[in-house]
C-alpha cells in the first residue's frame, strides 16, 4: 500500500528559528518501499527527543526506522531562507545534501543551502 507512506509527510520542521533536526530513513519490514524523512523542532533539547516521537508514530504506520544522522536547521520563512549545518552528538552527522533535496521539495521558491558548519 503506497498509500499510507505517502500519508507520511517528507517535511515537519518548525515554521521559524534554529533548531535541531535528524533525517530518517523509513523502510517497510522485508524490503519494498522506502524513503527518508526530515523532522526539526525548537521544542527538541536533544537530538533523540525527536526520533522518540517520530519512531513510535512510523511503527503504527507499519514502518521500520533507523535514524541516518541529525544537524540544525535555520528556517526564515520572511526570507524564505533554510540554512542547513551542525551535527548531532548521539547520531553524528547526517548528509545535509539529502536533508536539502527533501527540504527543496517541500519549500519550492526558497533557497536552500547547507555547510559543515557548527554553528
Amino acid at each position: 500500500s503506497g498509500s499510507a507512506m505517502a500519508a507520511v509527510r517528507p517535511v515537519d520542521i518548525d515554521p521559524e528559528g534554529t533548531f535541531k533536526y535528524i533525517l530518517v530513513h523509513l523502510q517497510r519490514p522485508g524490503g519494498g518501499e522506502q524513503r527518508d524523512i526530515v523532522r526539526g523542532t525548537k521544542a527538541a533539547e536533544f537530538h533523540n527527543h525527536i526520533f522518540e516521537k517520530v519512531n513510535p508514530e512510523m511503527e503504527k504506520l507499519g514502518y521500520e526506522c533507523k535514524c541516518l544522522g541529525g544537524g540544525k536547521i535555520e528556517h526564515n520563512s520572511k526570507d524564505k531562507k533554510i540554512r542547513v549545518f551542525g551535527l548531532s552528538t548521539g547520531y553524528g552527522k547526517a548528509d545535509h545534501s539529502v536533508t536539502v533535496e527533501i527540504l527543496k521539495k517541500e519549500y519550492t521558491d526558497y533557497e536552500i543551502t547547507w555547510s559543515d558548519d557548527k554553528k
